[in-house]
């Protein structure tokens, strides 16, 4: 007789960023909200998301978004978002592929043409605008994080790099945002491991000066990422298109623009009067992939413009399966997860 710990998984991707979706065999998880759960997650059973994301299952530029249940009554699942860096309350792209998974396997049955429904992410209740033809999902837009400036054209020495002029946003997680020609990158795929030591540079050398603090979340933490900006081209009334490039961990340049980064670039175009409410702003990834950013409103919090958002991109499902967990494995960790792993016994 031997132990069998599985788990089932939609693997998809948008932009090029692939989350495997969580679907079964993780045992329900304290916590009386998706905030909740993710901090029981963090805190008392990382082991899931180090086995997700590292070998012999994972790659770190991978994600994972564990399907829970929601704690609004209004959602038709709740999901809790690990990354490399941790469990960001927010994020686009993961909210893209969890909503394509979810009407994927009938979690909410698929309709031809637009349909809404609610997500319950980490950070509270998401409105999902899904677009179905002839059976597939074509696109799905999703309610960005309310997003603003906090800093505006600060400067910094950078070791081996030197002086960089850099503003900060949030957007779901503090964002350093980067004219990437002022350092001499023109955002394409050739340039991407030097972005990637670029960037890590920058980011330590903020972190090392200062922290940030949101004016309703408090510190949550020093700031992880970054946003390479490329020229802004306007392709038509109210419309504009930019190269851009998003850094998340050391050595990680995210295959999409991110919905995040995307988010954060809009407050930006806000903050600097370049762009108005009903714009929209697509970034470009260095493997030519897009998210569309739509500036929906403005509000006032405090002494700052926060920018709502929405964010429009393509999932794609690419794989579904069951990964076997085998603890005897000398590449397997499997501290911290038998009492979060529905088990099994098998011949």
């Amino acid at each position: 007789m031997k132990q069998e710990l599985k788990i089932q998984l939609i693997d998809t991707h948008a932009g090029g960023d692939v989350s495997r979706i969580v679907t079964g065999g993780i045992d329900a998880l304290p916590g009386g909200s998706v905030r909740a759960q993710m901090e029981y997650l963090r805190d008392d059973a990382d082991g899931l998301r180090k086995l997700l994301l590292e070998e012999p299952y994972g790659i770190p530029e991978m994600s994972v978004d564990l399907l829970v249940p929601p704690s609004d009554p209004r959602a038709a699942a709740g999901y809790i978002i690990m990354e490399v860096m941790g469990y960001p309350i927010y994020s686009g792209s993961n909210t893209i592929c969890t909503a394509t998974a979810v009407l994927d396997a009938g979690i909410v049955p698929m309709k031809e043409g637009k349909q809404d429904f609610f997500l319950e992410s980490p950070a509270g209740l998401v409105r999902i605008e899904a677009r179905v033809e002839n059976g597939v999902v074509e696109a799905i837009t999703c309610e960005g994080l309310p997003s603003y400036i906090h800093t505006h054209r600060a400067s910094i020495e950078v070791p081996s790099i030197g002086r960089v002029i850099y503003s900060v946003a949030y957007s779901g997680g503090f964002y350093a945002l980067v004219d990437a020609e002022a350092l001499g990158f023109d955002l394409t795929l050739d340039e991407e491991q030097e972005l990637a030591r670029a960037a890590h540079r920058i980011v330590e050398a903020i972190q090392a000066e200062t922290g940030f603090s949101h004016y309703t979340l408090g510190d949550v933490g020093p700031l992880p990422f970054l946003h390479f900006m490329g020229p802004v081209q306007q392709v038509a009334e109210g419309y504009y298109r930019s190269r851009s490039a998003t850094y998340v961990h050391p050595g990680v340049i995210c295959r999409s623009t991110t919905g995040t980064g995307t988010s954060a670039r809009l407050a930006l175009m806000d903050y600097e009067g370049l762009i108005h409410p009903g714009d929209k702003l697509e970034t470009v990834s260095l493997r030519e992939t897009g998210f569309i950013g739509e500036f929906s409103a403005i509000e006032q919090e405090d002494e700052y413009r926060v920018v709502k958002n929405n964010i429009t991109g393509k999932g794609y499902v690419i794989a579904r399966s069951d990964i076997v967990v085998n603890c005897e494995d000398s590449l397997v960790d499997c501290d911290g997860l038998h009492h979060i792993l529905s088990s099994r016994m098998s011949q």
